[in-house]
């Protein structure tokens, strides 16, 4: 299955590793998909905080 979805190497502490494959299991998703929607929460927060952020304007790295 084809995804537009971009990929990249995580690296994390063996207790947060476990602890999130813990909470993906409780939530019946995958780790990628929990970390995914922990990420997307931080994001929405930071912006009712700060305001949105305009990723026109932002380089590609």
């Amino acid at each position: 299955m084809a995804t537009d979805k971009r990929q990249f190497t995580l690296r994390l502490q063996e207790e947060n590793f476990l602890k999130i494959k813990y909470i993906s299991s409780a939530n019946k998703r995958s780790i990628a998909m929990q970390i995914e929607y922990i990420i997307e929460q931080y994001i929405k927060q930071w912006e009712s905080e700060h305001g949105k952020i305009d990723i026109s304007k932002l380089s590609d790295e």
